[in-house]
């Protein structure tokens, strides 16, 4: 069996986004500037920021980043699909780190095994670990937050297949439980509707959005289920929405909308990119 490295190796930089360090650090820093934000009153539980390529997606992205622009976090939770077949709802990676071009990312391994435990004592099941993923919506972010933060953080990743309200609600509590008292974020990795006309992806997204900004995890869910708005990290936004709000958040705010089509010109076949704020209310 081949050894497992420490340091999980990067199957997307210089390709989603720029492998150069200061050229990446250029480009995010573009986004972030450029990012026009609502007021937004209160203290930042989580975010939530679309996965594509920088180039299609940077510019939104940049939005829900620049709510956290200059603050200070000790541990960051990134909760993201898994666009690959796995059969557990709930995968994890095996690594002690991710790696950027931006430097490398430590996986706080305690609270790993300790969110494990909680599922099992929950669900009878916890986090399967995998090596080497190729998943890219989870890393995509963190040369974001490498940029946004003003600090050094640890990371608990957390890549989901399960969209059933039950398993997402105690994944959401059991990540409260563990952040409560710490100087935690938690950061949900999405897209909305992929591959429909820019008309048909307006509204599509937009019912998807109103359940966000409504706070409701379980119409994100049903939203889908029902087809009419689609969201490929429907669970991460779902767990994160849950988790939100046990460690008191009481309102989120969609920061910033676009499709592809606004960055290519082609809005027959779209992918839409939505970014949003979750916040204590002052």
């Amino acid at each position: 069996m081949k050894p497992i490295s420490p340091i999980r190796p990067s199957p997307i930089a210089g390709t989603w986004y720029d492998d150069n360090s200061k050229r990446l650090a250029a480009e995010i820093d573009g986004y972030l500037d450029r990012a026009l934000l609502p007021d937004l009153d209160g203290d930042v539980v989580a975010v939530i920021a679309p996965h594509a390529g920088y180039r299609y997606s940077g510019a939104v992205a940049g939005h829900a980043f620049a709510a956290l622009r200059g603050m200070d976090f000790d541990l960051v939770a990134v909760l993201s699909p898994l666009h690959a077949f796995h059969p557990a709802p709930f995968i994890t990676s095996s690594h002690a780190a991710y790696e950027t071009p931006l430097g490398k990312i430590a996986i706080d391994r305690k609270l790993v095994s300790d969110l494990n435990r909680a599922l099992i004592d929950e669900l009878g099941f916890g986090l399967e670990t995998i090596a080497r993923d190729g998943e890219h919506s989870l890393e995509i972010e963190l040369p974001f937050l490498q940029r946004a933060l003003t600090s050094d953080f640890s990371l608990l990743p957390i890549m989901i297949r399960s969209v059933d309200v039950h398993e997402l609600e105690a994944l959401g509590r059991a990540i409260a439980s563990l952040l409560r008292g710490r100087n935690a974020l938690i950061v949900a990795s999405t897209d909305l509707s992929h591959f429909y006309h820019q008309n048909e992806a307006n509204l599509l997204d937009g019912e998807m959005l109103r359940q966000i900004e409504a706070f409701s995890p379980e119409g994100v869910l049903r939203a889908e289920e029902t087809g009419k708005g689609f969201a490929c990290g429907r669970g991460a936004v779902a767990a994160t929405l849950f988790a939100a709000r046990e460690l008191g958040a009481d309102n989120v705010k969609v920061v910033n909308y676009a499709t592809s089509g606004d960055v290519t010109g082609d809005f027959s076949s779209v992918v839409g990119y939505g970014a949003g704020v979750v916040y204590r209310a002052s």
